[in-house]
């Protein structure tokens, strides 16, 4: 019996094409689902063209597809459920679930998972923000459907709630309390079903709710990070893990406070494929195959820079004079402001010497 597969991945977008590529390495076969023909995936995988809750284009890409793994969150899980056969889906459709809906999530990972996360309230109409106490800052998230600081409202005075409340009465959402936190950081983890491996611990500097900069390892205590990564793997054991999942947390001085979890691999661990002996797209594959999962060795510390639409050509000078650094430029056809459209990443022993694209300029 041939050990190649044929590997079906929703989403065509720069996470898909790199997971295909990590695939195809080891001698796979990737069939991609995506609403366009020509996205990043398709210079590297078969597409067939279609919604991602186009049932039909589902049920095609099963019955094609020996495993189904996804790139992003937004998936419709009842459609995959109507067409998924026992164990085509690894990561199951509950692990979706929880992802998809903030919270879904903040129960999972408070009273299953049991970890430490903010303070939060469910809020389901402008009712409930009446009685908030604004002495203290707050972020209101809508329940579903954000990403990169979409759909979301910071509150730090009764100024902002006129735009809060409206948020609140379009959608259900969760009020959570800002966290006095030292540093953001996450924890890419991967797993078989039955073990699991963790990455180091990776440091994340955001601009404008988008990741700009990634510094592996994280600038924290030993202490601190050996309890990331064990939160990391506990909330994977809970979820009987299956291919890679992106913790993400705040460093407070003494404490590791959960924020969210992305069950997929993420920007923050795009480092891996250089600075890794095994990248997370690598652990992704190996794990959704339910494969052996290796030790996970960083060869050298290093930095992740994300190119957006408006820093392409700092980025291409950025390269030509730093012959060291990887570029990755994802095949995205138009440049658009803010758009994620490749990463560099290079070696570091100083990364705050290594600048940010656009840092003070586009920003």
């Amino acid at each position: 019996m041939s050990s190649t597969k044929t590997i079906g991945i929703i989403g065509g977008g720069q996470l898909g094409q790199m997971m295909a590529i990590s695939a195809i390495y080891m001698g796979h076969k990737v069939i991609t689902l995506d609403p366009a023909s020509d996205c990043p995936s398709s210079r590297v995988s078969e597409v067939i063209a279609a919604p991602y809750d186009d049932v039909d284009a589902l049920r095609q890409l099963a019955d094609h597809c020996d495993v189904l793994t996804y790139e992003f969150e937004n998936v419709d899980a009842d459609g995959l459920d109507a067409v998924i056969k026992d164990g085509q889906l690894p990561q199951g459709t509950e692990l979706l679930r929880i992802s998809q809906n903030r919270i879904f999530e903040k129960d999972f990972l408070s009273n299953k998972a049991q970890v430490t996360v903010a303070p939060y309230k469910v809020v389901t109409s402008s009712l409930d923000l009446e009685d908030i106490d604004l002495s203290k800052n707050y972020v209101l998230k809508t329940a579903t459907g954000g990403y990169d600081g979409h759909g979301q409202k910071v509150i730090t005075s009764a100024e902002d709630l006129e735009e809060a409340n409206a948020l609140a009465n379009s959608a259900e959402c969760v009020l959570e309390e800002f966290v006095n936190f030292d540093l953001e950081i996450s924890v890419i983890v991967s797993g078989n079903g039955k073990d699991v491996t963790v990455f180091p611990v990776q440091e994340n500097i955001h601009r404008n709710n988008i990741l700009s900069k990634t510094i592996v390892p994280a600038r924290i205590s030993d202490r601190l990070a050996d309890r990331a990564k064990a939160i990391a793997v506990k909330i994977a054991e809970q979820l009987n893990l299956s291919g890679t999942l992106c913790v993400e947390m705040f460093a407070t001085a003494d404490d590791i406070i959960v924020n969210e979890i992305a069950p997929r691999p993420h920007n923050s661990g795009h480092y891996s494929i250089e600075a890794c002996d095994f990248s997370q797209f690598d652990t992704h594959i190996l794990g959704v195959l339910g494969a052996p999962l290796p030790a996970i060795n960083l060869h050298e510390p290093a930095v992740m820079l994300n190119v957006l639409g408006q820093h392409v050509e700092a980025a291409e000078r950025y390269v030509t004079e730093n012959p060291s650094a990887h570029l990755h430029m994802y095949g995205k056809l138009e440049a658009k402001h803010n758009r994620k459209m490749g990463h560099v990443t290079l070696f570091s022993n100083e990364p705050d010497n290594v600048v940010e694209f656009g840092k003070g300029i586009d920003f």
